[in-house]
Order: C-alpha cells, then sequence, then structure tokens
C-alpha cells in the first residue's frame, strides 16, 4: 500500500531541484554554456532566471548563447538593466526565436539590428522604449512572420516611420497606445488586411482624416481609439467595418450622432462611450445595436430617456451607467434585460425606490449601488438576485439593518460596505457570506470585537478596515489565522509595530497599508525580509 505525503511535505522533482541549483551556480559564472543542453531545458533555466530577478545579467546571459530559446521574456525586468549588450545573445537564438518582449527596457534603435536573423520572430513587445525611433522599426520591417506588435507610449515613432509596417502582411495585433506623432501615419496600414486588433488609445494627434484608412482593415475585430480628436465625421469612415466587435470611444468628441453610423456595424457588441459628448438627443438610435452585449455610458449628459430605446437590446450582458443623471423610474427600462450580469450604478441619482425594478435580473452577478441614496429599506428588494457575487455599498445610509437584509445572498465573493455604517453587531451577519474574498468595511465604528468574526472568513483574500480608528493590535492577532490574505489594509487605526509579529503567518501577502498607524517603514521593510517574501506593496514606504 503507497502512502502519499501531504502536498507540503511532497519533494519537488529532481529536474526542479536541478533547475534550482544552476539559477544558484550561475551567480558564480560556474555555468559557461548552456548549448550542449535540449532546448525545452534551456528554456526553463533561462525562465527560473528571470522570475528570480536576480542573477540574470549580461554576464551570466553569454551561458545562453546559440541555445535555441523559443520565448524571452524581459519585460520590466527587475533585475539588471537590458540595453543593447544583452541584444547580441537574444539574436543568437535565430530562427528559433518566436516571442520577445523588451519592455521599459534601455534598448536603442541600434540593438534592434541584430534581430535581422531572427526572422521566425511571432511577437515583439518594445513598450515603453524610449530609446527606440524611426530608424529602429527599419530594422524590424524584414520579420514578415510577425503576428503581434506592441510600442505603447513612444513619442519618437512618426508617421513616416509607420512605413515600415507596411510589409508586415502578417500582422493581426497592433498596439500604438500613447504615441503622440503617428497622425497621417495609418495609411500605411491599409494593406494589413490580415489585422484584427488596433490600439491607438490615448494618441491624441488623431483626428477624423486617420480613420479614413482604416475603412480598409475589413478583418478588424477590435478597435481602441479613445481619447483621440476623433468627431463624429471620422467615425463614418468605419462603416465597412462588418467584423468590427469592439470599439473605444472614450473621451472622443462624438455625439449621440455617430450612432448612425455605428448601426452599419453588424458585429458591434461591445462599445464604450464613456466620457463623450454624449445628451438625450439621437439617442434612440440605440435600439439598432440590437447585437450590444457590453455598452459603457458613464459620465455623460444622458437621463432616464436615454434608457428606454435600450429594452430592445436584448443581449446585453454589462451596462455602465456610472455618473449619469439616472433616478429610480428609469431603471423601469431595465427590468427586462435577463442576461444582464453587470449594472454599474455609481453616482447616479437612484435611491431605494428604483430597486424594485432590478428584483427579476436573475442573471445579475455584480452590482455597483456605491455614492447613491440607496438605504437600508432597498436593500430588501435584491434579497431574490441568487447570482449576485459582487456588491458596492458605499454609502452612509447602509448600516447594520441593511446587511441583515442581504443574508440571503450567500454566493457573494466581493462585498464593498466602504462608508457604511457597520457596528460590531453587525459583522454576525458576515457569517453567511462563507465564499467572500474581498471585503471593505471602513466606516469606522469597528472595534476589535468585530473582527472576531471577520477571522472565520478563511476565503478571504483581500481585506480593507481602514479609517476604523478604534482597532489595536488585536486586530492583527485576530487575522493571523486568514493566511490567503494576498491585500490587507488598516490605515488610520491604533495599530502599532508590536502587532507586526502577528502578520508572519501570512506568507501570500502581497500588498500592506497601515498608513496613520504607530508602524514606521523600517518595522514593516524588517518584516518583509524576515517573514514576508511576498510582500511587493507596502506603506507607509
Amino acid at each position: 500500500m503507497r502512502f502519499l505525503l501531504p502536498k507540503e511535505q511532497q519533494c519537488p522533482p529532481l529536474l526542479d531541484l536541478c533547475i534550482r541549483k544552476i539559477t544558484q551556480e550561475i551567480e558564480i559564472h560556474k555555468h559557461h554554456t548552456f548549448s550542449a543542453l535540449p532546448p525545452d531545458l534551456c528554456q526553463r533555466i533561462f525562465n527560473e532566471l528571470v522570475f528570480s530577478s536576480c542573477f540574470l545579467t549580461p554576464a551570466s546571459l553569454q551561458a545562453f548563447l546559440d541555445c535555441a530559446l523559443q520565448d524571452i521574456y524581459l519585460g520590466e525586468y527587475d533585475g539588471a538593466a537590458v540595453d543593447d549588450a544583452w541584444m547580441e545573445v537574444i539574436s543568437s537564438q535565430g530562427s528559433s526565436l518566436l516571442h520577445l518582449d523588451l519592455s521599459g527596457s534601455d534598448v536603442t534603435d541600434h540593438g534592434l539590428t541584430y534581430l535581422k536573423d531572427c526572422k521566425n520572430i511571432i511577437s515583439l513587445n518594445f513598450n515603453h522604449c524610449h530609446q527606440i525611433s524611426d530608424r529602429g522599426l527599419e530594422c524590424i520591417s524584414g520579420l514578415s512572420n510577425l503576428a503581434c506588435l506592441s510600442f505603447r507610449r513612444n513619442d519618437s515613432i512618426s508617421a513616416q516611420g509607420l512605413n515600415t509596417f507596411s510589409g508586415l502582411v502578417n500582422l493581426v495585433k497592433l498596439d500604438l497606445e500613447k504615441c503622440s506623432g503617428i497622425h497621417g501615419g495609418l495609411v500605411h496600414l491599409q494593406g494589413l488586411t490580415r489585422l484584427e486588433s488596433l490600439n491607438i488609445k490615448w494618441c491624441n494627434c488623431i483626428v477624423d482624416v486617420d480613420m479614413k484608412p482604416l475603412s480598409e482593415l475589413t478583418n478588424l475585430k477590435i478597435l481602441e481609439i479613445s481619447f483621440s480628436k476623433v468627431t463624429d465625421f471620422g467615425i463614418s469612415f468605419l462603416k465597412g467595418l462588418r467584423k468590427l466587435a469592439l470599439l473605444n470611444l472614450e473621451g472622443c468628441h462624438v455625439t449621440a450622432a455617430c450612432l448612425d453610423s455605428l448601426a452599419e456595424l453588424p458585429s458591434l457588441s461591445n462599445l464604450n462611450l464613456s466620457r463623450c459628448n454624449l445628451s438625450n438627443d439621437g439617442c434612440e438610435q440605440f435600439s439598432r445595436l440590437e447585437n450590444l452585449e457590453v455598452l459603457n455610458l458613464g459620465f455623460n449628459n444622458v437621463t432616464d430617456a436615454c434608457l428606454a430605446p435600450l429594452k430592445g437590446l436584448t443581449k446585453l450582458k454589462s451596462l455602465n451607467l456610472d455618473s449619469c443623471w439616472i433616478e429610480d423610474e428609469g431603471l423601469v427600462h431595465l427590468a427586462g434585460h435577463q442576461q444582464l450580469n453587470c449594472l454599474e450604478l455609481s453616482d447616479t441619482g437612484i435611491g431605494s425606490d428604483g430597486l424594485h425594478y432590478l428584483s427579476g435580473l436573475s442573471s445579475l452577478e455584480k452590482l455597483n449601488l456605491s455614492f447613491t441614496m440607496v438605504n437600508d429599506s432597498g436593500l430588501s428588494k435584491l434579497c431574490g438576485l441568487s447570482s449576485l457575487k459582487s456588491l458596492n455599498l458605499d454609502a452612509r445610509q447602509v448600516t447594520d439593518t441593511g446587511l441583515a437584509s442581504l443574508t440571503s445572498l450567500t454566493g457573494l465573493t466581493e462585498l464593498d460596505l466602504f462608508g457604511a455604517r457597520i457596528t460590531d453587531f453587525g459583522t454576525n451577519y458576515l457569517k453567511c457570506f462563507k465564499n467572500l474574498r474581498l471585503l471593505e468595511i471602513c466606516g469606522g465604528e469597528l472595534t476589535d470585537d468585530g473582527v472576531k468574526n471577520i477571522k472565520e472568513l478563511s476565503s478571504l483574500t483581500c481585506l480593507n478596515l481602514s479609517q476604523n480608528c478604534n482597532l489595536s493590535d488585536t486586530t492583527l492577532e485576530l487575522i493571523s489565522g486568514l493566511t490567503g490574505l494576498i491585500s490587507l489594509n488598516i490605515s488610520n487605526s491604533g495599530i502599532t509595530n508590536a502587532g507586526l509579529k502577528h502578520l508572519k503567518t501570512l506568507k501570500n501577502l502581497r500588498s500592506l497599508s497601515l498608513e496613520s498607524c504607530k508602524v514606521t517603514a523600517n518595522d514593516i521593510r524588517k518584516l518583509q525580509s524576515t517573514d514576508l517574501p511576498n510582500l511587493v506593496i507596502f506603506r507607509p514606504q
């Protein structure tokens, strides 16, 4: 009979132990080359070195010369600075190299000249590489197998530079977000007939005339042009994009008049019109977008009247009305949306009276009612939403009574009561939410006694108890058993340095905030070095 050890006591596979040993020895330059090893083993050793963020340097990288690596992911690498000195080894992978990520590196135009022999590269990522200009783009013009290319946040790339992309005929995904000098350059993309995704968000140089070349990209499925200077006229050039499914126009200078053009896009299912110039005028055209599944109208001057045309959008699954002029009676137009699973009503004019229109939305999984006039009396109308998993009730009108009326929602995994006035007594109702992964109670009325109920929520990964000034070190002792916690915030409380010892058991903790407590950055840093190896974000710092 075989007896299996508990998982935490099982020995790692021998190969894993060997790889770890090699990564430790490479720091002392014990290994000069791995080229005789099988490529898949070289890849695992390389990945382990990147993950450790300690031992991979231009010197140790030499061991991977001619190792036929397929994937080199050094994006935002935390170890030594990645620059042109790394490119010789990278390029030596030759035709084996398929994926290369050097985002955030110091690689220059000269460094890109090394890539000419890597003919089979499928994806390149040079986000935030500020030393790459049009000249560098010429070096990748011959990589005709490229399917994914990303140059986010580069002010040195111009419209003329985009000319080098015209030969990348297999390009499927192109990301030029925050490239401020590409106005007039999109004309060079007209021949990229396989392009399915184009991101030019935050390119404030983009205007209506830049949209005209995109009409040739008939395979385009995703187009993001948010925070550009495109208007209704520019949107009219998109009418022929019959496969376009996602269109992000957030912050553009469009009005409801653009809906006439959008109605010509039969595949459009995801539309973001947040922070545009929408008003009720022309909103009746929404009824023509019958395939919409996701609609974001947040931060627009639309009222209840704008919701009436949405009644016929039977496929709608997500609706964002954040900061719109919506009131209780407007919610009647949402009552029949049985497919709706996400509804954002934050900072609207709704109160408790309108919630009965939502009571029949059996598919609703996420509901945000923060900064509304909803109070305890209205929350009982939500008790039938059996599919609800995430609920945000950041409102001072919500108290223990309101929380009590929600105890039938046993499927909740996220509960935000940030500004609610929940007391120690009210935390007794939290016992019903056994599946909670995120909990925020920051109304200022909790003491250590209330935390006794929170410590039973063993599924928690994120806990925010900030602004409760009466919490003491006892709270840290009580939650020390919540070993799944990844994020913990108990700022503006009575926590002191003496209580930090209780956090030693929270080995998964990545974020810790104890601002305005009697704790210093050095106290937390000492705890990090000895007991919390995964802690990467902490305050005070």
